[in-house]
């Protein structure tokens, strides 16, 4: 490849890269291994391997690219954000380098994503510990992340008050006796709770 030109763009380490034949393409000089980056510059040429090698960053970059895009409308997890490019068709190798990048420089982090899925969660929802738990579990955030996010979240909010908005919700579509049971386990809420709840509910009502 012989570079016909380099421009340095706004975004630190990135670059737009113009061989003398083929496609434009952006390139991060953290994606290149052996090859340097002072040594891209109009007029240099690099053998197969090297060319290769800066075909490979140029293709993370793209990811990366595109990633940003996600990320600028709202947190993500690494578990989804990777799936959701691998949709667009992109390869898990050069996904990886570019999430890998974007979480060293804290632009993507499963721990602010948790933190944020909880806070719109709990906004609409009445769900306990366990329940939030899984969720994110499923979300492809790691258990030990996941638990310190929920447990940080009822460090300020109290579970039992949570429990109790939660059966109000399932009394009020119409469910009782063991099917009100059932509904406030599958929420995350112990049987212990689930008691403590009624209990509340019980003094409220006859108030």
């Amino acid at each position: 490849m012989l570079i016909k030109q380099i421009v340095e763009l706004s975004l630190p380490g990135m670059c737009r890269i113009t061989p003398e034949e083929g496609a434009s393409f952006y390139l991060r000089k953290q994606y290149l291994v052996n090859v340097d980056y002072d040594s891209i510059y109009s007029g240099a040429e690099f053998d197969d391997e090297q060319t290769n090698e800066l075909l490979d960053a140029g293709l993370a970059a793209a990811v990366e690219l595109k990633a940003i895009t996600y990320l600028a409308r709202a947190e993500q997890c690494h578990f989804k954000l990777a799936q959701k490019l691998r949709d667009k068709g992109f390869e898990k190798k050069y996904i990886e380098m570019a999430l890998c990048y974007l979480e060293s420089v804290n632009y993507l982090s499963d721990e602010r994503f948790a933190r944020a899925w909880i806070h719109s969660r709990c906004l609409n929802h009445h769900e306990g510990k366990s329940k939030l738990i899984n969720e994110l579990i499923s979300r492809g955030i790691s258990k030990e992340i996941s638990t310190a996010a929920v447990e940080e979240h009822f460090s300020s909010v109290d579970e039992i008050e949570t429990a109790v908005a939660a059966l109000k919700k399932f009394i009020k579509r119409g469910k009782s006796d063991d099917k009100l049971i059932a509904a406030m386990m599958q929420s995350g809420f112990s049987y212990k709770q689930i008691k403590q709840a009624q209990e509340v509910y019980k003094e409220e009502s006859s108030i």
